[in-house]
């Protein structure tokens, strides 16, 4: 499709609105403060103990995995923090929990799977979607820097840091998404040149990051990143 929009002079984008998120607009205003100081590592995770529900979500060959759904979304976030190329991702994955207790039987999606991604900067993202967790973590993202760590969900964030002896605890809300903003984005490239954020090339780094981490767990290896 980006050769093919290259080759006719088109746009291509994904509409991807969670790129305005109140949370991660907040996220890049505490990092660009300097409060966190050098990031080390980003997680980030999403849900617990609870069966999939019967439908196509939760169908192997129908959806590509338990990682493909929030994980994207939260894949974004990550990459919005991160400024530097993917080098490498390896992928795990449990199956066989929920499956027979699911109308998909053996096509069921993994209990649990896990994706760790190495970037040039040093920095790792890892990513974990889960439905065997009886004690997951709060929120959905979590920063760790050499001066603070920052976690957030959708509506709430906190920022831990260190002060003495003292763990010091702020509270926020997170401000309102700004999903016209993708569109507004959009008709300024078409009407004025205005460069496109969710360019072609940046839709592809979450859904490779998901490949490779698929590929990873079946074959129990890490991948290289392949950037064309």
């Amino acid at each position: 499709m980006i050769a093919a929009a290259k080759k006719h002079d088109v746009v291509v984008s994904t509409f991807h609105n969670r790129h305005w998120d109140g949370s991660i607009m907040n996220a890049l205003k505490v990092l660009k403060s300097g409060v966190i100081g050098e990031v080390v590592r980003i997680e980030c995770r999403s849900g617990g103990w609870n069966k999939p529900r019967d439908w196509w979500r939760s169908s192997k060959s129908i959806s590509g995995g338990i990682l493909y759904d929030w994980g994207v979304h939260l894949l974004k976030y990550a990459l919005q923090l991160v400024d530097s190329e993917i080098t490498e991702v390896t992928g795990y994955a449990k199956r066989g929990f929920w499956a027979g207790k699911t109308k998909w039987g053996k096509d069921g999606i993994e209990d649990e799977a896990y994706a760790v991604t190495r970037f040039k900067s040093g920095v790792w993202v890892t990513l974990r979607i889960t439905s065997i967790d009886v004690h997951p973590k709060p929120g959905m993202m979590e920063v760790t820097g050499t001066e603070d760590t920052l976690w957030w969900d959708y509506d709430n964030h906190e920022i831990i840091v260190k002060k003495a002896n003292k763990t010091v605890v702020t509270k926020g809300k997170n401000p309102e998404p700004q999903w016209a903003k993708y569109y507004a984005n959009v008709a300024d490239h078409l009407t004025k040149g205005t460069p496109l954020v969710i360019t072609p090339e940046w839709s592809r780094r979450p859904i490779h990051i998901l490949d490779l981490a698929d590929r990873s767990a079946a074959k129990g290896r890490a991948i290289k990143a392949k950037y064309s």
